[in-house]
């Protein structure tokens, strides 16, 4: 007998929905039902190319039988409703970064998940890419031997239009920095962060974001996000990855992979993102039907927001802050 296709759902429909959308075609075991949005303007991408529907409301998605997972890729404000609305129909949950505007935001997720028993991860797709896999085994395992420094570097050039409709780098990109920080070295111990505008109009839409993080081995970590400028250096930091061992080296960049055409929000393809996302994707219906544990828990995404806040608290008292 012909197993059930995995039914998801969206519940937003920005250019992320577009890179999810494709993302779930290309899984053979899982099936695209349909999505919602709160603007009932045209949405960033054609959800009937992908064999989806147009749900009048929130709760008609939720409610439909043949849905058996949402991704909400709303704006950050709606994420803790729109997660707890899902989890309590009974559907597995995917949110998209930043997961919660607070860390009281992400306890009450997972305290209702764990309530329903039922799956909700965060986003983090960045850590779903082979190489950045391949770096933590080899951190893991000792073979670079005591970390010494990390850098997760972001320096991609976002037109003002675009940026507008984001949060400031601080939470929409250096969360992305932060996570991938503490899949590869633990949690952070403390940080000292600083924010700058650079190429935006709006004062409140920081464009260029750094924090030094003291990890627990007592090594250190140098974090950018910009959209302030792209880096047309030989070995640009467009998105990079680099962990400094006493007995080795790990290193990971966006620019193995480019194409020459416009991306959602980026001037190139960086073919590594869509690939990011295809993966967790992938691997978000594997812990759904096959009990795989995450790579990222809200567990992690808790830890996350604290670094967030920190950075927030040091940007704006200009102290070094203790990760609690």
């Amino acid at each position: 007998m012909t197993e059930k296709p995995f039914g998801i759902a969206f519940i937003g429909a920005g250019e992320i929905a577009a890179l999810h959308a494709e993302a779930v075609r290309q899984l053979p075991h899982a099936r695209f039902r349909g999505y919602w949005n709160r603007q009932q303007d045209q949405p960033a991408f054609q959800a009937e190319a992908y064999g989806g529907t147009r749900y009048a409301s929130a709760e008609a998605l939720v409610s439909d039988p043949a849905v058996d997972a949402v991704f909400v890729l709303t704006n950050l404000e709606t994420h803790l409703s729109y997660t707890e609305l899902a989890l309590a129909a009974g559907k597995h949950v995917l949110v998209e970064k930043p997961v919660g505007a607070t860390v009281a935001e992400i306890e009450s997720m997972r305290t209702t998940a764990q309530r329903v028993a039922r799956v909700c991860v965060p986003g983090h797709n960045m850590i779903h890419e082979a190489s950045i896999a391949r770096a933590r085994d080899l951190i893991q395992s000792g073979a670079i031997g005591e970390i010494v420094s990390v850098y997760v570097l972001y320096n991609i050039y976002h037109s003002n239009e675009r940026a507008a409709t984001l949060p400031g780098m601080v939470r929409h990109i250096l969360t992305h920095n932060v996570y991938t920080l503490i899949y590869l070295a633990g949690a952070p111990r403390r940080v000292s962060a600083m924010k700058a505008v650079r190429n935006h109009p709006q004062p409140d839409k920081e464009d260029l974001a750094m924090a030094l993080i003291e990890l627990e081995n007592g090594g250190l970590a140098h974090l950018c996000a910009s959209f302030a400028a792209d880096d047309l250096a030989p070995a640009p930091w467009t998105f990079t990855v680099k962990v400094i061992g006493t007995a080795g080296t790990t290193h990971y960049t966006y620019q193995d992979w480019v194409q020459v055409k416009k991306g959602s929000s980026h001037s190139r393809t960086y073919t590594a993102y869509q690939d990011t996302i295809t993966a967790e994707d992938r691997y978000f219906v594997e812990i759904c039907r096959e009990g795989k544990p995450p790579l990222s828990s809200l567990d992690d995404a808790i830890m996350a927001q604290k670094v967030i806040e920190a950075c927030e608290r040091s940007i704006a008292e200009g102290v070094t802050v203790s990760i609690v």
